[in-house]
């Protein structure tokens, strides 16, 4: 059994369609039936039901495909770590987050102080999203306003920011030193896109103060949300109290407690590199050093 048989096996199996494999593979579609065939001869069992023409993926073949997934995955990130042994990678992160306003200094901090490793962003607009990034090795870490909560992924809560109700500054409830949730239950509302981790994390506070707020307006950008709360469009939700914009008043919230808890979330399993390592390791104690 070769190696290029089981990647050849693997294209085949996402497309069910020997053409389009073998166009993707970028080799002649009967030379890539024969390669399967030689598989399945090793293997002993048809891996594929063939039937006028069309491929489907049977019982025997969906087993097969999960462990030669889990292989070649195994072979990539040993590939990795032996590069790293070698010298031969400068240092790659993937970093997926929800936001990056509350990253972006220990961001600048961490490059300054490792200028040769390449840091590669995502924006990831909701939890489920991270997660699958995470178990299939797209990302390396997430950044994320709530936690991760899968096995296998592993979670540090980094830094507690406190929520404000954001209200253009001749709104009727400006003038208070403080509000409960409850008094703006009859307020339009500027939110995040429904599945967003922001929004998420707002919701369970609705939910415990008892209201159903009317949002207007659903964004997937935290400016955003300001910039409509100063048009007068609405009130928000907002961390990053700003006392210095002479367009808003962040007013405190007496009830519920509303508070965000930022998350660094990675694979407790999956190889990092020793800059990815590296970063978890200056982040959550950059966090502490920050509020001392």
């Amino acid at each position: 059994m070769e190696l290029l048989q089981l990647r050849y096996f693997r294209t085949v199996a996402r497309w069910e369609h020997m053409t389009r494999a073998a166009q993707e593979l970028h080799i002649a579609q009967p030379a890539l039936s024969k390669t399967i065939a030689r598989l399945e001869e090793h293997v002993g069992v048809p891996l594929f039901d063939r039937q006028g023409g069309r491929i489907r993926l049977n019982a025997f073949g969906k087993t097969f495909l999960d462990k030669v997934e889990t292989a070649l995955h195994l072979l990539e990130e040993a590939k990795k770590e032996v590069a790293e042994l070698a010298g031969l990678e400068q240092g790659h992160i993937r970093l997926a987050t929800s936001t990056l306003s509350r990253l972006s200094e220990p961001l600048r901090e961490f490059l300054e102080g490792h200028p040769n490793v390449n840091m590669q962003i995502t924006h990831a607009s909701s939890l489920e999203e991270m997660a699958e990034w995470l178990e299939s090795g797209k990302i390396d870490i997430g950044f994320t306003v709530m936690p991760v909560e899968k096995k296998g992924i592993a979670q540090a809560k980094v830094l507690k920011e406190e929520l404000y109700l954001v209200v253009p500054r001749k709104h009727r409830l400006a003038g208070l030193a403080a509000v409960r949730l409850g008094d703006a239950a009859d307020e339009p509302f500027i939110g995040y896109k429904d599945g967003f981790a922001f929004q998420q994390a707002n919701d369970r506070l609705f939910r415990q103060a008892g209201i159903s707020p009317k949002f207007v307006c659903q964004v997937d950008e935290p400016e955003s949300v300001l910039s409509l709360v100063r048009a007068g469009l609405g009130v928000a939700l907002f961390g990053c109290k700003n006392e210095e914009d002479p367009e808003l008043v962040f007013l405190p919230i007496e009830y519920p407690v509303c508070a965000r808890d930022y998350w660094l979330v990675w694979p407790e399993k999956r190889y990092l590199s020793l800059a990815a390592r590296k970063f978890i390791d200056f982040v959550i104690p950059y966090f502490d050093r920050e509020h001392e």
